[in-house]
């Protein structure tokens, strides 16, 4: 299965090749490195050039080339949301437009689940509970913003404080700031296994595990020894009716399947289907596919 992500308006993949794509983020054109790319750009150099930031990496040291005084950062609009755009020293930008297609498949799960309402004294509904979001690994807050918007309670987890902070900004600039957003700098393992000592339960699970990371107090995370074991300790906080399981992978060398495999066996006693596959984005002109990541997800049915 593809998800395919196309031209938006503050968004558009313009070329890719040679090892690089050339993007435009609201008003602003960015030259960046990507090792999918490998095949000839479709554009003349006289198009790349035009960019107005460009990521270069020279041995061990890695630069942004500021060319038309662009500011450090800025706000775009993306997916009924918003984003600040701000070039960091390891090429991203806070933002993966290739999750769109995820960010709509939750919201509309989340908006048509149905959820047991709460008795008054005569009887009569008095409110829905709300769906409950786990959001791990949750970087600047795309897939937290998308639920949140919806209606859920969203828990989002990072070990980074300023990928926290970032996220909170984006929240705020999409007129979230009041949401009922739980942000933990937090240790993702560490952090679910406080969970399950305390009894939480959630609804849906969204997770974006690295190759490697550091928690906040130099724990190490390595997916080939800690993937298990973190399928096992979520597995322990799903609700008794969960909605979904989102995992995205952007680790070289798997396939969507091995996340499949996992979802398989995690989701064994629970009605629902299970579909994984390859994200791409779509460019403009030549309507040539840049693979992305890779996801796979489980749906109640």
């Amino acid at each position: 299965m593809i998800l395919k992500t196309i031209k938006q308006k503050d968004y558009e993949l313009l070329d890719s090749g040679d090892g690089k794509k050339l993007e435009r983020y609201g008003s602003y054109l960015l030259s960046r490195p990507d090792p999918e790319a490998l095949w000839k750009k479709s554009l003349i150099e006289e198009a790349w050039g035009k960019s107005d930031l460009e990521f270069i990496r020279s041995g061990t040291k890695n630069k942004w080339i500021i060319k038309n005084g662009v500011p450090n950062n800025w706000d775009i609009s993306y997916g009924n949301l918003k984003f600040n755009i701000k070039p960091t020293s390891f090429k991203h930008i806070g933002l993966f437009p290739e999750q769109l297609s995820n960010w709509k498949w939750m919201t509309e799960l989340i908006r048509s689940g149905e959820r047991p309402c709460l008795k008054g004294a005569q009887g009569k509904d008095l409110k829905s509970e709300p769906v409950s979001v786990l959001n791990l690994f949750a970087y600047t807050g795309g897939a937290t913003l998308a639920c949140a918007k919806a209606g859920a309670l969203v828990a989002h987890v990072d070990a980074s404080k300023n990928a926290v902070e970032w996220a909170r900004l984006n929240a705020e600039i999409s007129g979230l700031k009041d949401a009922p957003i739980r942000w933990l700098i937090e240790d993702v393992v560490l952090f679910l296994k406080r969970e399950i000592k305390r009894g939480r339960k959630y609804d849906a699970i969204i997770m974006d595990p690295p190759a490697f990371g550091h928690g906040p107090k130099d724990e190490i995370w390595k997916i080939e020894e800690g993937f298990l074991n973190l399928m096992d300790l979520c597995k322990q906080l799903l609700s008794d009716d969960p909605l979904f399981i989102l995992v995205n992978g952007y680790t070289a060398g798997y396939s969507s399947i091995v996340y499949e495999n996992n979802l398989m066996d995690m989701m064994k006693d629970y009605k629902g289907k299970i579909e994984g596959g390859e994200l791409v984005i779509e460019e403009t002109g030549s309507k040539r596919q840049l693979p992305c990541g890779i996801f796979a997800r489980w749906e109640k049915i």
